[in-house]
């Protein structure tokens, strides 16, 4: 999975195509671990499938995430993914955005305007 440090407090990861995509979330978990300020965005563009142990990695995510008041974005899910999170009622837990561009500008928004 390709992690990009988008700002100091963005991490952008990009899974590859390959459904076990679990080692390379845990790589995203401990860098959160290690900086409670980093938000993360998850672009999900070359995803096909998504299984119980990834979604459950997801859940673990968000949890981590929240527990440093910080949110995960997932984007550019495609058809078949989103019917993946209908289907299991995870729609509602999730931030999904169309694109990485929207889901950073999204984030950027919500830090400057919890700022002031």
């Amino acid at each position: 999975m390709a992690v990009q440090r988008w700002s100091d407090t963005i991490l952008v990861a990009t899974p590859p195509q390959d459904p076990g995509f679990t080692e390379d979330l845990n790589e995203v978990m401990d860098l959160v671990e290690a900086d409670g300020r980093l938000a993360v965005v998850i672009d999900m563009k070359d995803v096909q499938y998504v299984g119980s142990s990834n979604l459950s990695l997801l859940l673990r995510l968000r949890k981590r995430l929240l527990n440093h008041t910080q949110h995960l974005v997932l984007c550019s899910v495609n058809t078949k993914i989103w019917s993946t999170f209908l289907v299991t009622g995870l729609e509602a837990l999730f931030a999904f955005a169309d694109d990485v561009t929207t889901a950073l500008a999204g984030l950027e928004s919500n830090r400057h305007h919890h700022k002031g």
